[in-house]
């Protein structure tokens, strides 16, 4: 077991995304994976339809407790749902874990539509833990609520990936699955450059907490020592593979399959 990675998100009691998702993917990586619950949420493939919040002195402690006895080669963060979660988060991290790489998933929306953030907070991410963050990874609605505008379009991805990178990160992963057509891109801008990837789309309804799982990749992937861009590929291949082998469960938006690395044979992409 390589790489320590703890993740500071929400739970989904449906088992596709948060928590769950989070603790799967590093695993399935070889990677070892703690935890600090932000939030409990009752959902399934169809939507949330219940949040119960964590105290944030009570996020603190899990912090706290898990850092004082195990440590952390990166720290993952999702669901932090209000400004008070996140100025605690961002506390800790400074005391704690300056020098541990940080990976922001911007976590906003639920696959379904439900908000899983506070209109306030949004500041609160971009002030306080974006900036220190080794990579931030935002869908394409998360992206235009930060960066403030429309990403219709590949080329206004490019600039919108420019523009979030100046809030202060180290890298932006910006993922275009929300864009319309046969082939997605995902763009990754760094001080050194950009790199893009195409790829093609795989029609299916399966698809809940690719955003979870892509980012804890990435974070076993710079725990394990990867490069970013290395960390990049090697999560969206397994993300890829993921959808490709997804189980079919639910009515909804289901669930991917996690654990397809214990079967290769069966998850080859089309």
């Amino acid at each position: 077991m390589r790489g320590r990675v703890l993740i500071i998100a929400g739970s989904d009691s449906g088992g596709g995304a948060g928590i769950q998702a989070d603790i799967k993917t590093v695993t399935m990586l070889g990677a070892f994976a703690m935890t600090a619950l932000t939030a409990l949420t009752a959902q399934n493939t169809l939507g949330v339809f219940g949040v119960l919040p964590i105290a944030p002195e009570f996020i603190r402690q899990q912090i706290d407790v898990v850092l004082d006895d195990i440590g952390a080669d990166a720290v993952k963060t999702g669901m932090l749902h209000d400004a008070a979660v996140i100025e605690t988060v961002a506390e800790i991290l400074a005391e704690r874990a300056a020098d541990v790489p940080l990976v922001v998933d911007p976590v906003m929306v639920a696959k379904g539509g439900a908000p899983l953030i506070e209109p306030g907070a949004i500041d609160a991410l971009k002030r306080l833990l974006i900036p220190r963050a080794a990579i931030l990874t935002p869908n394409l609605p998360e992206a235009e609520i930060l960066a403030g505008h429309a990403i219709p379009d590949l080329a206004a991805m490019r600039r919108a990936a420019d523009e979030l990178l100046a809030l202060g990160c180290r890298a932006v992963l910006l993922k275009g699955g929300h864009l319309a057509g046969d082939t997605l891109h995902d763009v990754l801008a760094t001080a050194s450059g950009e790199r893009l990837w195409d790829s093609p789309r795989i029609a299916t309804r399966h698809t809940h907490g690719t955003g979870c799982t892509l980012a804890s990749a990435v974070a076993a992937g710079i725990a394990q020592g990867l490069a970013i861009d290395a960390a990049v590929e090697r999560a969206r291949d397994y993300v890829r593979r993921a959808i490709v082998s997804a189980p079919g469960f639910g009515h909804g938006h289901g669930p991917l399959d996690h654990a397809h690395p214990l079967h290769q044979d069966g998850c080859d992409a089309p």
